[in-house]
């Protein structure tokens, strides 16, 4: 880390310091809101929490060597400094926006809809060709832990490539504020959030908040294929468009499988000429790779150096994780779901070779629409011809009614489970499909396991 002494914490957080006299100038090597990490020279950010207090936790911390608390309010044996705030999740939020503007890198924002998480580590495995790119780790990509991400920035880093993920309006402005990105990708602008934001149109207006800290001569990539982003008003700043569809500025074309279940294709972009090898599953991880290939054109990358990075390309956590069990291919994509993300997985199934089958839950945070939503992924899964259909989740049991006599909804994530072994057959591919909360990551072991 680099100029976050103890003086400048407190100043940038609006904060009063206390225990560090003659300690003003001591830089910190960290910051963290977990105090199992905390170490010799760190920052500790004592959020309070629904369960947990990080107050209860500052003399522990404190004794194994945190060089200052963030806190808001001193506690009974703090002995050392702390820097006293209102708020500290908003002085976290101060702090990282403070601790960004010392880099003067290209920082790119990822949002969307559907597949930030997937753009970004594809767009980590090809701007590393170039640049030493710090990323958002995992998905944290809110209030919380996108200050946590930038602080993970250092000396060392010659780009950063940020994901953010927002639920409401007004959560992105304050990301943005933070982040400052010189570069905007969007995704797709899908259904998700609903309950909050209303509709698709309310989920534009949410994530193009990022644009109030674009720079005017920054550049907004997106993806063009998408009705609704056509429409997103850039100002000055640069389009690069990219997708399938021939106005796309990046577009990729011969599209196709391979048997093990990787996809390739051509991107093209003017006298570029890309050929594409995805080491992942799902038409929807083109769509990633053509995202990486635009702001890598857009940084001066040469074909080659893209093509190497997309080739290089590492899934994470269960997104369009491909396992073959022996019995069965397995389809693990049940971090999340939405209706474009679980449509599109479908979608990609249908081309497998093998009986198909789709174990589906529910889709969370769809508001009024939720029903129509989830009776559209059962028709989707008759059209497609999916030859078995298992739910489990009170939506997601409209989906099976929907998907007709080839469908069995389940009135317990437990008896879908205990169903496998009858109703999965050697040979079958098999996708699993759900909310996070809706905890399908225990179907994939139990279907691992067959």
């Amino acid at each position: 880390m680099k100029n976050l002494t103890l003086q400048n914490i407190a100043a940038a957080c609006d904060g009063v310091l206390t225990g560090a006299r003659g300690r003003e100038n001591t830089e910190i090597s960290a910051v963290t809101t977990d105090s199992r990490e905390v170490n010799a020279g760190c920052l500790f950010a004592a959020i309070a929490g629904s369960r947990v207090d990080g107050h209860d936790y500052i003399p522990e911390v404190l004794n194994r060597g945190a060089s200052c608390v963030l806190a808001e309010r001193l506690v009974s044996g703090c002995a050392g400094p702390a820097v006293l705030v209102k708020s500290v999740p908003a002085a976290l939020q101060s702090l990282a926006g403070f601790y960004r503007r010392g880099f003067d890198i290209p920082v790119i924002g990822v949002t969307g809809s559907v597949g930030k998480t997937t753009a970004k580590e594809m767009l980590y495995a090809v701007l590393s060709q170039k640049y030493c790119v710090h990323k958002t780790a995992g998905n944290f990509n809110n209030e919380l832990g996108v200050p946590l991400t930038l602080f993970g920035l250092g000396r060392e880093h010659t780009a950063a490539v940020i994901e953010m993920g927002i639920s409401e309006f007004g959560e992105m402005t304050r990301l943005t504020r933070m982040v400052r990105p010189d570069y905007a990708i969007f995704t797709i602008i899908g259904h998700s959030h609903l309950e909050t934001l209303g509709s698709r149109e309310g989920v534009l207006r949410a994530k193009s908040e990022i644009l109030q800290c674009v720079p005017e001569n920054g550049t907004v990539l997106y993806n063009g294929d998408d009705d609704l982003l056509w429409s997103l008003d850039c100002g000055t700043r640069r389009v690069l468009t990219f997708g399938l569809g021939g106005r796309c500025a990046v577009r990729a074309e011969n599209v196709r499988a391979l048997e093990n279940g990787f996809t390739v294709c051509d991107i093209v972009c003017g006298v570029h000429h890309i050929a594409a090898e995805i080491p992942a599953y799902g038409d929807h991880m083109v769509y990633a790779a053509l995202a990486a290939a635009a702001m890598g054109l857009e940084l001066g990358l040469t074909d080659a150096e893209i093509e190497r990075g997309i080739k290089n390309y590492e899934g994470v956590g269960h997104r369009s994780r491909m396992v073959r069990t022996g019995k069965i291919t397995l389809i693990d994509d049940c971090y999340n779901a939405n209706p474009t993300s679980t449509a599109s997985a479908i979608r990609s199934l249908s081309k497998l070779s093998g009986r198909k089958v789709c174990v589906l839950g529910d889709m969370l945070d769809m508001g009024e629409q939720s029903e129509g939503l989830h009776r559209g992924i059962g028709a989707l899964c008759r059209e497609q011809g999916v030859d078995l259909v298992m739910t489990f989740g009170e939506m997601m049991s409209f989906a099976a009614e929907e998907a007709g006599t080839r469908a069995r909804s389940f009135d317990s994530r437990d008896e879908l489970i205990a169903a496998l072994p009858e109703l999965i057959r050697a040979g079958d591919c098999v996708l699993v499909k759900a909310s996070h909360s809706m905890g399908f990551d225990e179907v994939c072991k139990a279907l691992e396991e067959l």
